[in-house]
């Protein structure tokens, strides 16, 4: 009998213990009601609602929760399981397609603990983690903002979100030793320690209060020549002379005009007000560096990355609606993420074909429709010229008419003959 090695044993723990805590897919027609919570804290919210889109690859995998109103913000949560990732991977991972060609809008959630009201959910409600792309004019980035002790730190390196109309899978990654990963359509544009790349932690050390420099530190590397001296005449040298190619215009009328005078150029041998050279200093001591101390304010904090999750916010303003969110998954199973990130990625693949195909449909309906106005203003055209026509007979039948009742008044009836 093969005996389990610790390897085994321990990758058989990790599988057992790895947990979907929330996966949302918005597949099951209006069911998503009964699981988010519209927020009731200002009465212009805009209205959300699950759909496809205008075009997609797959109908029913397109489903997701769609902005549907220009100028508005959006406020709408769920509940998620309630547990905490301490010692354990943390994985949020979504995908968002801005189906409108967004201008200036978010389309980022927000992750918080069970201490939460979905009802009076705003843009101030404290959070643990946003995450997701943010957008306004040319500026496409990806936010990756994490709270600790109450105050807010955003990721210090920049990630840049697509700018396009196509379906992305966002991934944030956050693993017990204090790293992380930030994926886009699995491609890696980010990693590393939350130490470095987020200041939670004051410096570990400080300058030394209680140090300054000495008062007679000399820090100027190069000192006047003192041997050297001012040319003689040096000052006489003018900044401007006459032009010496210049000539007096021939119509130059000194009586009506005034005397002529060249006008002014630089002068060639002009150099500037004088300045000894430099030569180095020999007191010079290099430049002065303030000593350091350990800051006593720095403690180490191992659990930086740990957080008690049970919500989950939507919670943007957008100019331009129509982006879907969809396929919005929490896990501590890194592997469990790689699957639906495929699985969207498969899908996803096509969608160029579908965007160009509904492309081409709209342009020939477009072109139709053009088609169809333009034949209804000729026709109208051709209408308007027909009816002229018959005003302009008629016209001249009228005026035919009067002039033979004329030339009929005026020969003499038979009686009087």
């Amino acid at each position: 009998m093969k005996i389990p090695t610790i390897t085994a044993i321990l990758g058989l723990a990790a599988l057992a213990s790895a947990e979907v805590f929330f996966h949302e897919t918005f597949s099951d027609g209006e069911g998503w009601k009964d699981r988010w919570t519209l927020s009731t804290y200002r009465e212009d919210l805009g209205k959300l609602e699950v759909a496809p889109g205008k075009w997609f690859a797959d109908e029913k995998a397109a489903n997701g929760l769609r902005t549907t109103e220009d100028y508005r913000f959006y406020a709408i949560s769920s509940k998620t399981k309630s547990f905490s990732n301490k010692d354990k991977n943390l994985v949020i991972q979504f995908d968002v397609k801005n189906e409108q060609d967004i201008d200036c809008g978010g389309s980022y959630f927000k992750f918080f603990n069970t201490d939460f009201d979905p009802k009076t959910f705003n843009g101030d409600s404290a959070y643990n983690i946003m995450f997701g792309p943010d957008f306004c004019g040319p500026k496409a980035m990806v936010h990756a903002i994490l709270s600790y002790n109450g105050t807010n730190y955003d990721l210090k390196k920049s990630i840049s979100a697509p700018k396009d109309t196509l379906s992305h899978t966002y991934t944030l990654v956050i693993k017990p030793d204090q790293t992380y990963e930030i994926l886009i359509d699995a491609d890696k544009k980010a990693s590393g320690s939350l130490l470095e790349d987020w200041d939670f932690l004051p410096p570990k050390q400080i300058k030394d209060p209680q140090a300054s420099k000495p008062v007679d530190w000399v820090d100027e590397s190069e000192i006047d020549d003192p041997e050297d001296v001012k040319p003689e005449g040096y000052d006489d040298i003018p900044e401007f002379i006459p032009d010496p190619n210049a000539k007096k215009p021939e119509d130059w009328d000194d009586d009506m005009d005034g005397d002529w005078e060249a006008p002014s150029i630089s002068n060639p041998d002009y150099k500037g007000p004088w300045t000894p050279k430099k030569i180095p200093n020999p007191l010079y001591k290099g430049e002065w560096e303030h000593p350091l101390i350990d800051n006593p304010d720095y403690k180490v904090d191992n659990e930086i990355y740990a957080y008690e999750f049970g919500n989950i916010g939507l919670d943007v303003w957008q100019v331009k609606s129509g982006t879907i969110f969809d396929n919005i998954l929490i896990t501590d199973d890194l592997e469990e993420a790689e699957k639906y990130r495929n699985e969207s990625a498969a899908i996803y693949e096509k969608e160029e074909e579908a965007k160009k195909a509904y492309d081409e449909k709209i342009k020939a309906e477009s072109e139709a429709k053009t088609e169809e106005v333009e034949k209804d203003a000729k026709k109208d055209d051709q209408d308007l010229e027909e009816a002229k026509e018959e005003e302009i007979l008629d016209a001249l039948e009228d005026a035919v008419e009067e002039a033979v009742e004329a030339e009929a008044a005026k020969k003499p009836a038979k009686d009087e003959l």
